[in-house]
């Protein structure tokens, strides 16, 4: 049976929301399948900030179980004409801070709420419930917040497919036990062949026990992940669904990442032209109160400051690094503890 009708859930995508590579592909992969004539329809909870920085949505119908306020509201990706649905619960989603954490870095307290209401509005979706007219023949769903969906999926008689793509193992939507009761889940899900998980409730685990086929960014990482070194726990359950689990290699948008045409660099470059990264390199120490030396070595990072990403060797060794002549520049949020010791280590050096 040829697949036309592709429904994407995730829980951030580039430029609506964005705190990690997840958004990135949300907001390419979806669309690069519209261009090849798929019929394809993201949808993503409806945060604060996204709808103050992107306010032109439309309403298109109610979401009667979340409560009287909520609907989904319709609109495109900006830049693209994908058709995008944003799930609109305000007592869910109509907060300040991010789309996990609160403005200090602390995780929301009601995330196990937040999300399974999320999924409870996209398996609605899926099953045809809320869109009249419209059924997908997939369903696409990402990273742990949207982990419910084939679990739920798997009641019905009726369901579409499901393919579950694993972005980051590490981060795995780990709740009390309690919370399976609190969120009115069938009490089949608390086994450990469902979501149970040494006692706790795992999101993640309905993605990679309920989906039909599982993903992740690359080959490498699919095998890495079954090994009990970067399963995180999981690797045994990875194991039993290896004929299921693929890795497809995370690729670049050329449309965006080309240093040839990137309008933020101060001088494009290409292939055949490497001089100009000289000059990129001056703007970039002049933007950041660094000397202007073609030959000190500058080492950028660019990414969410966590553990996971060795923010917490680079602190380590940044006593032994900063005797030697070369400058460092670092752009990212996250862990607080992190953020504070670079802001001590730019003091101090």
């Amino acid at each position: 049976m040829p697949i036309e009708r592709i429904l994407f859930v995730t829980s951030e995508a580039h430029p609506l929301i964005k705190t990690g590579g997840l958004a990135d592909v949300s907001g390419s992969l979806p669309a690069t399948l519209a261009d090849l004539g798929k019929d394809v329809r993201l949808v993503l909870p409806a945060y604060r900030s996204l709808l103050a920085d992107y306010p032109d949505w439309v309403e298109v119908g109610p979401i009667p179980a979340a409560g009287p306020e909520a609907r989904i509201l319709e609109g495109r990706l900006p830049g693209t004409q994908l058709t995008t649905w944003l799930i609109d619960i305000p007592r869910l989603f109509d907060r300040d801070g991010g789309p996990y954490c609160d403005a200090d870095g602390r995780d929301w307290p009601d995330n196990a709420q937040r999300f399974a209401g999320f999924c409870r509005a996209a398996e609605a979706i899926a099953a045809g419930e809320l869109i009249p007219g419209w059924l997908p023949d997939v369903v696409h769903c990402n990273d742990w917040q949207t982990g419910l969906v084939p679990a739920l999926l798997g009641f019905r008689d009726r369901r579409p497919g499901t393919v579950f793509t694993i972005h980051n193992l590490a981060y795995q939507g780990l709740f009390p036990a309690q919370t399976l009761h609190a969120l009115g889940l069938p009490a089949e899900l608390w086994s450990p062949h469902a979501l149970e998980f040494y006692g706790q409730l795992s999101f993640i685990k309905g993605g990679l026990v309920f989906a039909d086929m599982l993903s992740t960014v690359s080959p490498t990482y699919a095998q890495e992940i079954q090994t009990a070194e970067f399963g995180c726990g999981l690797d045994p359950l990875l194991q039993y669904r290896q004929e299921r689990l693929v890795g497809i290699l995370n690729g670049a948008d050329y449309t965006t990442w080309n240093p040839e045409t990137d309008p933020h660099l101060a001088r494009p470059y290409g292939p055949e032209d490497l001089a100009a990264k000289g000059a990129n390199k001056a703007a970039l120490q002049s933007e950041f109160g660094l000397p202007v030396e073609a030959d000190i070595p500058l080492i950028g990072m660019v990414s969410r400051l966590a553990e996971q990403k060795g923010f917490d060797l680079l602190i380590e060794a940044l006593p032994g690094l900063m005797q030697k002549r070369l400058q460092i520049v670092v752009l990212g949020s996250g862990d607080k503890r992190l953020e504070q010791a670079l802001l001590s280590a730019c003091k101090a050096y």
